[in-house]
């Protein structure tokens, strides 16, 4: 009796531990619970996986884009397709933005807040091949 009451308590802990880290989006890392959410991306020719990337509103983001296998680069405008580009960026960056350069193996951070509902294409800004002009993807800031 005493053994299956152990039995159970052991089974209950083991469901409830697999049962939270199911239930976190495969691309979100444990510290999205903390105020930012972390977004894992890998970039290999020609493309960013994921894409799109979906946030909400309001939330401080981190991008940690990793270089698989060469070099990469990351660029991401920041202002909405169909934004004013001369009002309030809808994307605002911790330190400021240029081509972000990674190198094969090496994985960069790009920190912002979604400030704007919109759609931001982002882009390879490093030549990585003869595709590279399709290498693109989107964040998609959700009301």
């Amino acid at each position: 009796m005493r053994s299956q009451l152990h039995m159970s308590i052991l089974l209950a802990a083991t469901i409830g531990l697999a049962g939270s880290t199911f239930a976190r989006p495969l691309n979100m890392s444990p510290g999205a619970t903390e105020g930012v959410q972390v977004i894992d991306v890998r970039a290999k020719k020609y493309e960013f996986n994921p894409s799109p990337i979906r946030v909400k509103q309001g939330t401080r983001v981190q991008l940690k884009i990793t270089a698989t296998d060469h070099v990469h680069g990351f660029r991401i405008t920041e202002f909405p397709d169909g934004g004013d580009a001369k009002g309030k960026p809808g994307l605002v960056f911790s330190s400021p933005q240029d081509c972000r350069r990674i190198e094969k193996g090496q994985t960069e951070t790009i920190e912002f807040v979604a400030q704007t509902p919109g759609k931001y294409p982002f882009k390879c800004c490093v030549h990585c091949g003869w595709e590279h002009r399709a290498m693109k993807g989107e964040l998609i800031v959700e009301p």
